[in-house]
């Protein structure tokens, strides 16, 4: 059987719990063509790059799936057909990839981040020069692109 990195994106306005039953229906699908589902991981809901049917933010799913081609192609018949779910993408991969994914792993790392409020330089993010204090600017002299005459009497 084909292993498969499957993401799909349903509306912001379904619950965490609408989308767990769209996730088992296509367990369903997939265990019904003999195949399994690997690794089941809800990313939250997200903001998109761009409107997609009116929605600003989307349910993100992501499914490892070792089923036949017939299974997959069932699977992303019902998300066209479905209302819920706004857009989907099926990658062929060679191997699964154990543990968390990407997308869990810097949820994780954003989670632990304890700089504190301001980043590592305390309130403020501080400026990107450091504490190095550039001193007074010297005078730059009058401006080169306008002559200087005085203002004339209409």
């Amino acid at each position: 059987m084909a292993l498969y990195e499957h993401v799909f994106l349903a509306r912001q306005d379904v619950t965490s719990q609408q989308v767990d039953a769209l996730v088992e229906q296509y367990k369903g699908i997939v265990e019904a063509a003999g195949g399994t589902l690997a690794k089941n991981e809800y990313w939250g809901v997200k903001t998109l790059a761009y409107r997609i049917s009116k929605n600003r933010k989307a349910h993100f799913t992501l499914l490892n799936i070792d089923a036949p081609p017939a299974a997959l192609a069932e699977i992303e018949r019902q998300q066209r057909l479905s209302e819920d779910v706004l857009r989907f993408l099926t990658i062929r991969v060679e191997a699964l990839e154990e543990g968390p994914s990407a997308m869990l792993q810097k949820r994780d790392r954003d989670e632990r981040d304890d700089r504190g409020p301001g980043g590592p330089r305390g309130f403020g993010g501080g400026n990107r020069f450091g504490d190095r204090d550039r001193g007074d600017r010297p005078d730059r002299g009058p401006r080169r692109d306008r002559e200087e005459t005085p203002a004339q009497e209409g």
